[in-house]
């Protein structure tokens, strides 16, 4: 989290346990489990992260948006049961090590994370386009959604 943020969250999502939360961070869900905040469905799957760590995938609904969020796999693969959990994703956020994974889940729109300049433009080729730029934001509705299979979008990333 970036203490100088300017805006508040309704709902900060932790994938490797807490963190440091501010008073901006509104309610905070840090593990597995089922919530329902604000109108937003969220369910979270434990999963194994990075260096043995504790990873928690998480899949919420949002203005009849189905977003995943995978967090920081250790192995593109995940038990049948988080699978089975993964179905009709509108927008995945992945990171690009687990670019098989995000094809496989076969998501209308993949945003790219926890990538250095190297790291994307490898999974850039791989996905077949070399030429995408970042964008500041991504403003969607449920109905921009339609015929879009496995599109790349890239967001900036705060360093």
């Amino acid at each position: 989290m970036n203490p100088e943020s300017k805006t508040a969250a309704d709902i900060t999502l932790f994938t490797s346990g807490g963190k440091e939360v501010s008073d901006k961070s509104g309610f905070v869900i840090s593990g597995p489990g089922e919530y329902e905040v604000k109108g937003v469905s969220i369910k979270g799957f434990l999963s194994e992260g990075k260096d043995k760590k504790i990873n928690t995938i998480y899949m919420m609904n949002v203005e009849s948006i189905d977003i995943c969020f995978l967090g920081s796999l250790s192995s593109e693969e995940l038990s049948p049961e988080i699978l089975e959990q993964l179905e009709d994703i509108d927008i995945l956020f992945s990171p690009v090590s687990a670019y098989k994974l995000a094809v496989s889940l076969e998501p209308s729109i993949v945003i790219p994370m926890d990538y250095t300049p190297e790291t994307l433009k490898k999974f850039l080729k791989e996905v077949g386009d070399d030429n995408k730029s970042a964008e500041e934001k991504l403003v969607i509705k449920k109905k921009d959604l339609e015929g879009k299979e496995g599109e790349v979008v890239i967001l900036k990333q705060e360093l």
